[in-house]
């Protein structure tokens, strides 16, 4: 009987292979253009601004275009290597509520729902994932809520569900760069009974005894909460006025929440602002995202069919059977150089019946996470690549570092994510990243000991992400912030 050779021979050969093919096919490079680490943008919106701001999209009386600013923005009297760490330490704590939500989804057997600090009970808590304290306030917007409208920060998160921000009268609220919102002051203003269909979205939902209000709390695993009553509000984007969001209106608020008065959240699930409007916008909404250091401009977020662009290539969205909120997409492997990378192939970003694995997409996640294995090799087939440039020490989770000092530009190796029926070409800025302000930049992946991959916002800089949520699909269009 003749012997196959094992899957650890096989994974060596491959290996070798790339590195002959490295040494002896010419590799697709790119420039380059080193940018420093970037200063926070001012803020110049005004309640007039929010309501005339166009962008370069156009009007669509069924579409709406908003502006995004990095949660920087808020962040006052600080350097820039002030801020880059400690969007590093949010990155670590998101990434951790993330995963540790996922396994904990995963592990769940029905008897109850999963609570936010990832441990499986019977508990007063609703269907989001993430928080501002643990990164997920990377983008915001503004917008009017009520009627007449106030206007506000909101973060926007494609991994959490539940719109909520804080309300009068506050048992507890923390610092916010506008007045907290007084529902008293709002014609449209509705508590949500607690017998309602709409209440029982809620995983586990409270209810007031003497005033028969659903109640809603959302926890964090860093024990940050907001706990109020549910319920329905008019928001109003540039003039656009949407009725009847459900959302949760916090008088208890309790964390270093940065700034903002609340959350829209984007995710998947049945409470999420594009699952509630998809009657007006038809479930349909894209962002791109600036490169900071490269570009003065302010990011962009369309609801709407105007949000399907037509340069944008489509990988199906898959679906986790523990756990809706997320975005979970196929991705088979990566090329860098103009190879495709050995020892990374779909078996290793699977997600599998029990809701473990799987790779998704998420805007508060700043530096893509790949399981161990894929890292690795990827990793050190762009050290293959780039042996150009000069090493420079390991920076915080960044193992893979280079000395640009004094230099303007410079050619690195292509990197390409290959998804089910779509490549994502990245530009060099993508993923070599300034990490101080002398002149070191670092491979901007990580790798994580989870099943689970996360496609972070770096690597998104540049493109249009398509959510097509009617379509079940997730598109990319390249240089798409014009």
């Amino acid at each position: 009987m003749e012997a196959k050779p094992s899957n650890a021979l096989l994974f060596c050969l491959s290996t070798v292979l790339f590195f002959y093919t490295a040494l002896c096919t010419p590799p697709e490079y790119q420039t380059l253009v080193i940018n420093p680490l970037p200063l926070p943008s001012a803020l110049s919106w005004t309640e007039s601004d929010s309501e005339t701001e166009t962008t370069t999209l156009g009007r669509d009386p069924d579409s709406v275009n908003l502006q995004l600013h990095h949660i920087d923005a808020l962040s006052f009297n600080s350097t820039p290597q002030d801020l880059f760490n400690l969007r590093l330490q949010r990155d670590a704590s998101r990434v951790k509520s993330i995963t540790s939500l996922a396994a904990a989804a995963a592990a769940a057997e029905g008897g109850g729902a999963v609570n936010r600090s990832g441990v499986r009970g019977k508990g007063f808590s609703s269907s989001v994932i993430s928080g501002l304290a643990q990164g997920s306030g990377e983008y915001f917007t503004r917008l009017g809520v009520g009627t007449p409208p106030r206007y506000v920060y909101m973060v926007l998160d494609t991994g959490s569900d539940v719109v909520w921000l804080q309300c009068a009268p506050c048992k507890k609220c923390y610092s916010q760069a506008d007045a907290i919102f007084d529902p008293s002051k709002s014609k449209s203003f509705a508590r949500v009974p607690c017998r309602s269909l709409l209440c029982r979205k809620l995983d586990t939902p409270g209810c007031s005894s003497r005033t028969q209000t659903c109640l809603y709390q959302v926890s964090y695993g860093d024990g940050s909460f907001t706990v109020g009553e549910f319920s329905t509000e008019t928001l109003t984007f540039r003039g656009s006025s949407v009725g009847g969001v459900a959302l949760g209106c916090g008088h208890d608020n309790e964390g270093l929440f940065v700034g903002a008065a609340g959350l829209l959240g984007l995710g998947r699930g049945r409470l999420s602002f594009p699952s509630q409007t998809g009657d007006q916008f038809g479930r349909k909404f894209s962002y791109c995202l600036v490169d900071r250091s490269a570009s003065s401009r302010p990011s962009s977020m369309v609801f709407g069919d105007a949000a399907i662009s037509q340069a944008a290539r489509f990988t199906p969205l898959l679906s986790n059977p523990k756990l809706d909120t997320f975005y979970y997409v196929e991705l088979l492997g990566f090329s860098i150089g103009g190879t495709r990378v050995p020892g990374i192939t779909a078996s290793l970003f699977k997600l599998d019946p029990t809701g473990e694995g799987g790779v998704i997409i998420d805007s508060g996640t700043s530096v893509t996470r790949l399981t161990a294995p894929a890292y690795t090799a990827l990793r050190n087939a762009f050290r293959v690549r780039a042996s150009n440039l000069k090493p420079a020490a390991e920076f915080s989770l960044f193992d893979t570092c280079y000395d640009l000092t004094g230099i303007k530009e410079v050619k690195v190796p292509t990197v390409v994510l290959h998804f089910r029926g779509a490549d994502m070409s990245l530009p060099a800025s993508n993923y070599l990243i300034p990490v101080d302000t002398s002149g070191t930049f670092c491979f901007a992946f990580a790798g994580t000991t989870s099943g689970l991959s996360i496609i972070g916002n770096i690597q998104q800089q540049s493109f249009r992400v398509v959510y097509d949520l009617a379509g079940s699909r997730v598109g990319f269009s390249p240089r798409g912030c014009a």
